[in-house]
């Protein structure tokens, strides 16, 4: 998978579009919409064990996500690998557990845990050669996987630091580089110009980087944008409306229109074919009813 995506990049054409899958259902409706690469974001999954983005999240728990996801969708799998869990060990562990979980590539960060959101405020960086030295052990792990090196720089050394440290980083192996919290276009377009690796950009919601359509990153410069949280933040917010009207009314009988069918939640998942494998089981019937 790994070498597939960037046999992509290499190819010039058009941008990848990833959108965040913090589960496996999440990433069959993506697929089922058209998308060909996912995203696995640290913050959407966390945040669906009920927990801050701060580094809680063990590599365990994100390898099993990324498993799940991956068996079921079959598509190439871009993971956030946070700080690497640790150091240069840790990070080389990291790579070999994500490629045997199904993923495609792993981005890796330079802030000093606990992490944060990069969107916020007060981050705290490790030095460059520190992270150029975890860069070059995740690239010497990896089989295949395609290794991105992520900066949260902009904010604290500007956009010329942050340039910097994306050229170190490639230096050190990184295929692709993440520069995340960049605050306009014209940002974008002078960090990928400035930039001798393809260039990742975060659309995500409520950030500091404004919203731009993928044509216009792509002429900027940009060979891949994500989603990260954006199905997630659309999921919770149908489930606040939900229990709050079930809470109210007693009843899901008004909120039926809003709901996936159990027809449509059978094709999504695939609940006949995996009956289909087995003979001896009976195709269960679902009631008719209106879509």
């Amino acid at each position: 998978m790994g070498e597939k995506l960037r046999q992509r990049l290499a190819g010039g054409g058009s941008i990848l579009r990833a959108p965040g899958a913090h589960d496996a259902m999440a990433g069959l409706i993506a697929r089922n919409a058209g998308f060909d690469v996912l995203y696995v974001s640290g913050a959407a999954v966390t945040a669906s064990r009920g927990l801050p983005d701060l580094g809680v999240l063990t590599m365990e728990e994100l390898t099993g996500t990324v498993r799940s996801i991956a068996r079921a969708t079959g598509l190439p799998l871009i993971v956030d690998g946070d700080t690497g869990y640790g150091e240069a060990l840790n990070a080389m562990r990291l790579v070999r557990e994500l490629e045997d979980a199904g993923a495609a590539a792993v981005h890796i960060e330079d802030q000093v845990l606990p992490k944060k959101c990069g969107h916020l405020n007060d981050k705290t960086l490790v030095p460059t050669d520190q992270m150029a030295a975890k860069v070059a052990a995740a690239r010497k792990a990896r089989r295949h996987l395609t290794i991105i090196a992520r900066t949260d720089a902009a904010a604290s050394e500007g956009l010329q630091g942050a340039i910097a440290r994306a050229r170190a980083y490639a230096a050190a192996g990184a295929d692709v580089v993440f520069p995340d919290a960049l605050t306009s276009l014209e940002q974008i377009q002078a960090f990928a110009s400035a930039v001798p690796v393809p260039t990742m950009i975060n659309m995500t919601e409520f950030g500091r980087t404004p919203l731009i359509d993928p044509a216009t990153l792509q002429a900027a410069g940009v060979s891949i944008v994500i989603w990260p949280v954006s199905s997630l933040r659309i999921a919770a917010h149908a489930m606040e409306a939900f229990f709050t009207e079930l809470a109210r009314d007693g009843t899901t009988a008004p909120q039926l229109d809003r709901m996936q069918t159990r027809k449509r939640l059978y094709e999504v998942i695939g609940y006949h074919e995996y009956e289909a494998l087995d003979a001896s089981i009976v195709r269960s019937m679902v009631p008719e009813q209106p879509d």
